[in-house]
C-alpha cells in the first residue's frame, strides 16, 4: 500500500499546510479519496464552535473495519497486522496476518450478534493487553456497536460510573490479566462493578490467567464457548455494518475538572481519516515496517496508534502485554531486537523510569532496526530527550515529540520524522489542518512569535471530538465556552522565534500523571469518601518519574494513631474508588485550607507550596485567614 498523501520534505509540508488552511474542504476531500467508502459524502465540512457542532464527510457511508482489514486482503492479506508480545518473555509471541485478523474479527462479530448485540449498542471492554482485546474492539466496530474500552487499572466503582453513564448493556472482559509480576483479577472487579446494575445483559469472559471466578447463569458466558458455537455454524462471514460518517465509533472516558468522568465521543469517518493521516506522516511509515506503540488500548494512544491508525494504513502493529521493567529493565530493548522494531512510540514517564536503571540494560542490545522514536502523553524534558536520542536512537533516529489529547483523536502538533526539524522539549509545528493560536486570559489572540499564552485551536480538524456522551452541554462548556469561537486545550504554551510550540503544562484543574489526565475534583471526591476526612484539596507538583505527582492537603477529623497508616488508608480509598493510578504521592494533614472570604480554595498557593516555591506566593491579603499559609509551609512534606 502506498501513501500518495505522505509528506516527504519540508517544502511539501509547507505546501500541504498552506492548502489545508486556505482550502480545507478540498484538501481533506483529496485525502479521503484514498479510503474505501460505501457512499461518498454530500459535504466535506459543516461546523460551528458557538454553538458547538462539527460534521465531517456528511452523508458518506462506510465501515472503519473495511478500511482496516478488508481492503488489505487482496494484496497484503498475508502481511502481519498484529504482532503480540506476552507479559512473560518465556511465552511465545503471536502474529496475526491481516487475513487471520479479518477472520477472527468476523468470527467474534458473529458472537456479539448471537448474544443480542446490535448497531448502536454500547459495549464496555475491560481486558488485559491480549490480541483478543483488539479483536473485540474491531468486532464492535464491524457490527456497528459503540465500544467503550476501560483501562484494566480502574476500580469497580470507576467502572460502575462509566457503565451507568454510557448505559452499557454488554461487557467483554478476561478472567484476569498479567501486568509485570502482578495478576489483575479483572472479572472479580467487573462482578463488584455490577452490584446493583440492572442494564447489563451479557458478560463475555475470555480465559487468560485461569483464575477461579464466579460465572452467573444467564449473564456470564465464556468467550471460547461462544466461538465454538460460531465454528459449528460453518462460514463465519460477517458483512460490515453500513455506518454514517457521523455515527459514533467509540466513547472513551477521560477526567475533567469536575468529579464525574466525561465520555469523549469520536465518530467514524473523520477519526479514521485523521488517525491514518497523522500515523503515515508523523512516523513516516513505510510498508513492511514494525510499529511498536507501548501504550494500552484502554487509552486513546492505543486506540489511535495501535489499532485504527496503523491498521487503516496496512501497517504491522506490535502489542505488548507487560511493562517496561519486567522481568527486568531491558524488556523494551529485548522486544526491539527480537522483532526488529522500526518505530518505537512511548511515554516520557517510561523513558525517565528506564533512565534510572542506567545503561547496563541497553548493553549488547542490537537496536539498529530503529528508524524513528516517538514520545506521547506529556512534554518530554530535555534530559530525557537527550538520553533517548543518544542511547536508544544512537543519534540516528529522529524523535517525534507528539502533542495531542483524548479529545483530539490523534496528533495535532509534532515534528515529522526526517521532514521537519525536531527541537528538544518542543512539539514544534502543527499538522496540516491544525490552526493553533495563543490567547491571553481575556481570550485575545497573541500575535507573532516569542509569545506565551493559553493554547487554543481556531478551526476543526477531522479527528476533533463531537460531544461528551449524553451531555453535549458539558462538551460546549468544557471546551468551547472559556474562549468563545476557540477550542481550548487546557494547556499553557509558548511559541519560539521560529514558530515552534512548546507545551508548558495544564492551566486548568486537571493533572497529567505519567501521561494520563486525572481531574483534581475526582481525586478530592475519592479522598473525601474516607470516613475521617472533612475536606481535601489536590494539586500537582513536579515528579522526577511521572512528570507530575499528586499532592493532597487533607483536613482530618479523627485521631491519628499512626499518620502513615492513615495516609495508607486514604490512598486505599482512592484506589478503591478510582484506581491505583490516582493515588496521592504525598498527603499533608492540615488544620485549614487557604480560602478567600467567598470560600474559594486558593489552589495557586497550594500549588506553589507543593512545588517548594514559596518566594512567589503573590498577594495573600484576600484570604480569610492569611496565617494558614505559614502553617502549610511549615508542614510541607
Amino acid at each position: 500500500m502506498n501513501y500518495p498523501y505522505q509528506i516527504k520534505n519540508l517544502e511539501a509540508y509547507h505546501k500541504a499546510y498552506q492548502e489545508s488552511v486556505e482550502q480545507p474542504e478540498a484538501f481533506w476531500a483529496n485525502i479521503a479519496e484514498h479510503f474505501t467508502w460505501k457512499k461518498k459524502w454530500d459535504s466535506v465540512l459543516n461546523w460551528s464552535f458557538s454553538p458547538y457542532k462539527v460534521e465531517w464527510f456528511k452523508g458518506a457511508q462506510l465501515n472503519i473495519t473495511e478500511n482496516c482489514l478488508d481492503r488489505h486482503l487482496e494484496k497484503n492479506g498475508d502481511r502481519p497486522a498484529i504482532v503480540w508480545e506476552a507479559n512473560s518473555p518465556e511465552q511465545a509471541a503471536l502474529t496475526l496476518t491481516y487475513r487471520q485478523l479479518h477472520f477472527k474479527v468476523m468470527q467474534f462479530a458473529n458472537v456479539l450478534k448471537n448474544n443480542g448485540v446490535k448497531k448502536g449498542d454500547r459495549i464496555c471492554i475491560y481486558m488485559g493487553m491480549v490480541p483478543e482485546l483488539s479483536i473485540a474492539t474491531l468486532a464492535c466496530a464491524r457490527i456497528g456497536a459503540i465500544h467503550s474500552v476501560i483501562f484494566g487499572g480502574f476500580s469497580a466503582q470507576a467502572i460502575a460510573d462509566r457503565l451507568e453513564d454510557a448505559k452499557a448493556e454488554f461487557i467483554i472482559t478476561c478472567d484476569g490479566a498479567y501486568r509485570g509480576a502482578k495478576e489483575i483479577p479483572l472479572k472479580d472487579v467487573i462482578d463488584d462493578a455490577l452490584i446493583g446494575n440492572h442494564s447489563i445483559k451479557r458478560v463475555i469472559v475470555y480465559t487468560r490467567t485461569h483464575a477461579p471466578l464466579s460465572m452467573i447463569k444467564g449473564r456470564d458466558v465464556w468467550w471460547e464457548d461462544e466461538i465454538k458455537k460460531v465454528e459449528s455454524d460453518g462460514n463465519p462471514y460477517f458483512p460490515a455494518e453500513t455506518m454514517d460518517a457521523e455515527d459514533i465509533l467509540f466513547i472513551l472516558y477521560t477526567s475533567g475538572s469536575t468529579g464525574k468522568p466525561k465520555g469523549v465521543v469520536h465518530t467514524t469517518a473523520g477519526y479514521m481519516v485523521w488517525t491514518n493521516y497523522t500515523f503515515v506522516n508523523v512516523f513516516q511509515y513505510e510498508p513492511g515496517q514494525i510499529h511498536f506503540c507501548t501504550a494500552d488500548i484502554g487509552w486513546i494512544t492505543g486506540h489511535s496508534y495501535i489499532l485504527y491508525g496503523p491498521l487503516s494504513a496496512g501497517a504491522t502493529s506490535l502489542m505488548f502485554e507487560g511493562i517496561p521493567t519486567y522481568p527486568d529493565a531491558s524488556r523494551f530493548w529485548d522486544i526491539v531486537e527480537k522483532h526488529k522494531v522500526n518505530i518505537l512510540y512511548t511515554a516520557p514517564t517510561a523513558i525517565r523510569s528506564l533512565m534510572g536503571f542506567g545503561l547496563e540494560p541497553l548493553q549488547n542490545k542490537n537496536l539498529c532496526s530503529l528508524k524513528v522514536l516517538g514520545t506521547v502523553g506529556e512534554p518530554i524534558n530535555e534530559e530525557a530527550w537527550h538520553w533517548y536520542d543518544e542511547n536508544v536512537g544512537k543519534k540516528n533516529s529522529p524523535i517525534v515529540d507528539t502533542w495531542w489529547q483524548t479529545e483530539t483523536g490523534g496528533i495535532l502538533i509534532s515534528n515529522i520524522a526526517n521532514v521537519t526539524p525536531g527541537v528538544p522539549s518542543f512539539a514544534t509545528l502543527p499538522m496540516p489542518g491544525v490552526q493553533p493560536c495563543l490567547v491571553d486570559e481575556k481570550g485575545i489572540e497573541i500575535e507573532g512569535n516569542n509569545a506565551n499564552g493559553n493554547l487554543c485551536i481556531k478551526f476543526p480538524w477531522p479527528g476533533i471530538l463531537r460531544s461528551t456522551y449524553g451531555d453535549h452541554e458539558r462538551c460546549e462548556k468544557t471546551y468551547f465556552s472559556i474562549y468563545k469561537n476557540y477550542y481550548f486545550t487546557g494547556d499553557g504554551c509558548l511559541r519560539d522565534a521560529k514558530g515552534n510550540y512548546r507545551i508548558t503544562g495544564r492551566v486548568d484543574d486537571v493533572l497529567n500523571v505519567s501521561g494520563h489526565r486525572i481531574g483534581t475534583a475526582e481525586v478530592e471526591n475519592a479522598i473525601n469518601c474516607h470516613t475521617g476526612v472533612i475536606e481535601s484539596a489536590v494539586v500537582g507538583y513536579p515528579h522526577d518519574i511521572k512528570g507530575q505527582g499528586i499532592y493532597a492537603y487533607v483536613i482530618f477529623s479523627g485521631i491519628h494513631e499512626n499518620e502513615e497508616h492513615t495516609r495508607k488508608d486514604i490512598s486505599l480509598t482512592v484506589s478503591k474508588i478510582i484506581g491505583a493510578i490516582a493515588k496521592p504521592d504525598k498527603i499533608q494533614f492540615v488544620s485549614a485550607l487557604p480560602k478567600t472570604r467567598s470560600g474559594k480554595i486558593m489552589r495557586r498557593i497550594l500549588r506553589k507550596i507543593a512545588e517548594g516555591d514559596t518566594s512567589t506566593l503573590g498577594d495573600t491579603t484576600t484570604l480569610l485567614d492569611p496565617t494558614v499559609v505559614e502553617i502549610l509551609i511549615e508542614g510541607r512534606l
